[in-house]
């Protein structure tokens, strides 16, 4: 059992979780967050509470964000904007088929000199840009790298609002992709148009796994479409599932009346274990 508190880089980003140490920080102060390339400023989103994990495995809040720390972040925002914009234009000055989806730029520890800018970018295919990042180490004066992101990257790196109306599940809270099939659609009895089960980026959305365990434990116990079955309203065939309600649709023998009944009620088990201590 420990504390943790929640932080974000960017407005409606992803969450990161920190124990806060000796720190109580309130939610909308400005924390400073330990990173690969030094502490960073970040958003408190979630004050410090209690929890029942263990939180040894947490990294630790650098401490809160100063005067200095907030000028430098706002330096740190500019030049990322300003890499940008360079990046756009080298880009279509050398006619290469590429499209800027972020920008990363790190400063040297203690100073507001560029020491290092990362570009990512989408391509149909393998760029040659060698003469590119020339031109950008001449434009931004530092070290620059160029780094092509995947469809499903590029949309975690942009965000955006799903089709369901909510930020996308990649930007805010999946840490892993996990693999998503055509089967999962099928099994789930959603239409098979790209349209309607493709995400922002364009692949498979990555909700169709969410619910797909769901669907397997369901079609492993009811009765198949066709089977014939006992209701408490009489015998019937099965001409139909409802997996979010656990029912199974009956057609019945005495009017040709459809009824909706309990997987439970009707799976073989069950009437089983009434038969024998009912």
């Amino acid at each position: 059992m420990g504390m943790l508190c929640a932080v974000s880089f960017n407005r409606y980003g992803r969450l990161f979780y920190l124990d806060p140490g000796d720190l109580r920080p309130a939610v909308g102060d400005k924390v400073l967050v330990p990173t690969d390339d030094g502490t960073e400023v970040a958003e408190c989103v979630w004050a410090a509470q209690w929890v029942d994990e263990d939180t040894d495995g947490f990294p630790r809040l650098a401490g809160l964000a100063t005067e200095d720390d907030l000028r430098r972040d706002d330096v740190q925002r500019k030049r990322k904007a300003e890499a940008k914009v360079a990046a756009k234009r080298l880009i279509r000055e050398h006619g290469l088929p590429m499209k800027v989806v972020a920008v990363d730029h790190v400063l040297e520890p203690g100073t507001l000199t560029s020491s290092r800018a990362t570009i990512y970018f989408t391509a149909p295919h393998r760029v040659d840009f060698r003469s590119l990042v020339r031109d950008l180490g001449a434009t931004l004066h530092c070290r620059v790298e160029l780094r092509q992101l995947s469809a499903r990257d590029s949309a975690r790196v942009q965000g955006g609002i799903g089709s369901c109306g909510r930020d996308l599940c990649c930007a805010t809270f999946l840490t892993d992709f996990e693999p998503v099939t055509i089967r999962m659609a099928k099994d789930q009895d959603l239409p098979l148009n790209p349209l309607r089960i493709s995400g922002a980026c364009g692949r498979l959305m990555c909700c169709l796994k969410y619910e797909h365990p769901l669907y397997q434990q369901f079609q492993a116990s009811a009765p198949p479409v066709g089977s014939r079955v006992t209701t408490p309203q009489g015998d019937g065939r099965v001409v139909g599932h409802s997996v979010p309600r656990d029912s199974v649709v009956v057609r019945l023998d005495a009017d040709g009346s459809r009824c909706s009944c309990s997987r439970a009620s009707v799976c073989g088990p069950r009437k089983a274990h009434d038969e024998a201590y009912g």
